[in-house]
C-alpha cells in the first residue's frame, strides 16, 4: 500500500485534550443525582441560581476550606463543581430567559 493516510480533522474539537479522569468523575456524580433524583432532572429546575449555588458550595468546600470529598456522594467536590457549572449553563442555553434570574436581569 503506497497511499498515505488522511484525516480531515483540522479546526474539529480535539477531545483528546481533556482530563480523562474529570469527565469520568463528572458522569459519576450525574450518575449519582440520576439515582437520586430522576435521569435528567436538572433540565426542569427553573432557576440557574441554583446551580450558580450548588457550584459556589463545593468550590469552597474544595478551594478554601480543604475538603476534597462531599461527605454525600464520597465524590471529588471538583467533580460536583464541573456538573453545577454544565447545569448552570445547559439551563440557559435549554430555557434563555425563562430560567435566567441572575441578579441584574428583568
Amino acid at each position: 500500500m503506497t497511499e498515505k493516510f488522511t484525516k480531515h480533522d483540522s479546526g474539529k474539537p480535539r477531545f483528546d485534550l481533556l482530563y480523562g479522569k474529570f469527565i469520568e468523575g463528572m458522569a459519576e456524580v450525574m450518575t449519582f443525582g440520576a439515582k437520586k433524583y430522576s435521569d435528567d432532572n436538572w433540565h426542569q429546575c427553573p432557576s440557574m441560581r441554583t446551580y450558580f449555588s450548588a457550584l459556589m458550595r463545593h468550590s469552597w468546600a474544595y478551594f478554601f476550606k480543604r475538603e476534597d470529598i462531599d461527605p454525600e456522594s464520597g465524590l471529588h467536590h471538583a467533580y460536583h463543581a464541573g456538573c453545577s457549572l454544565m447545569m448552570l449553563f445547559g439551563l440557559q442555553d435549554m430555557h434563555g430567559d425563562k430560567v435566567d434570574d441572575r441578579p441584574g436581569r428583568k
